[in-house]
């Protein structure tokens, strides 16, 4: 079977409380419940997996043999016993095993050529770190040194990292025990937005203000993108809340190279101020014709 990480299944940090690990369940239990999700063999694989992972994250005791041993943390009490064995002086009882003994048994458990003494491969521990960028930052994919456990490490973050996010860089983790392969690297991303877009996945979200001569009688506004700057034609007449989609011009989708998602712009009416008094003429006027209709 598959390595499943549930950490990374129920989209939750490896330090969750038990309420953030109910909370995170109960909604992908919910998006992904064969109920709503009539016929699909997919979404009812990954109900299934995501109860799976709440019955271990949510045992604290089951936890803490998923942490400690990964995939094999239903062997737990087999490589625990196995380790306490080895380091235990060897006693004569006596008792005869028709040629076969406990090396044997514990070299082909732990996948090792059945050599007496030898000790049993344990893989090392995963380190977590946390990572804070701004918005800005991840638009492009970009180069970055971090620390961790006293080494520089230098990475390539793909652009479209979303905030909360964890990402696992393999073999970077603590070092085996016995010549065990290292664990990983998890990196949780803090994206703090520093723009006035606002982000839902690979879409943006944007407020324009529109002077109220050019809403009226038509015109041209600029309008601002992660890229640039882009013209606009604004219809006569346009209203408050007029939405206009911007093909292409959202956020880069995360390891998905040239693709993008849309720019919403909604259009703002703003209203005039410190009017003169032939402007306050010029509107009563207009005022007055509109109630004779």
């Amino acid at each position: 079977m598959d390595y499943i990480d549930y950490y990374k299944l129920l989209e939750i940090n490896k330090s969750a409380s038990v309420a953030e690990i109910k909370t995170a369940y109960r909604k992908l239990a919910r998006k992904h419940h064969p109920d709503l999700n009539p016929n699909n063999k997919e979404a009812e694989k990954k109900f299934k997996e995501i109860n799976e992972a709440n019955e271990v994250l949510s045992d604290p005791d089951k936890r803490k043999k998923y942490d400690a041993h990964g995939k094999d943390w239903k062997h737990a009490e087999e490589f625990e016993k196995a380790s306490q064995q080895q380091n235990r002086p060897p006693r004569n009882t006596g008792q005869q095993f028709a040629g076969e003994d406990f090396s044997d048994i514990f070299g082909s458990m732990f996948g090792g050529a059945g050599n007496q003494g030898r000790q049993a491969n344990f893989r090392g521990q995963d380190l977590n770190a946390s990572l804070n960028l701004k918005l800005s930052d991840v638009y492009q994919s970009k180069q970055q040194t971090i620390t961790i456990n006293g080494k520089n490490i230098r990475l390539t973050f793909p652009a479209g990292i979303e905030n909360g996010q964890v990402i696992k860089i393999k073999d970077h983790g603590l070092p085996g025990a016995n010549g065990g392969p290292k664990g990983d690297l998890y990196i949780t991303f803090s994206i703090t937005n520093d723009t006035k877009f606002k982000r839902d996945g690979k879409n943006l979200y944007a407020d324009v203000e529109l002077d109220l001569y050019i809403a009226l009688l038509g015109g041209e506004v600029l309008v601002n993108t992660f890229d640039g700057k882009v013209k606009l034609k604004v219809p006569p007449e346009t209203q408050a809340g007029t939405n206009v989609k911007l093909k292409g011009k959202g956020f880069p989708a995360y390891k998905k190279e040239n693709e993008f998602g849309d720019l919403f712009i909604t259009y703002q009416i703003k209203l005039p101020t410190n009017l003169s008094p032939k402007e306050i003429e010029l509107f009563t006027e207009l005022s007055n014709i509109k109630n004779e209709k």
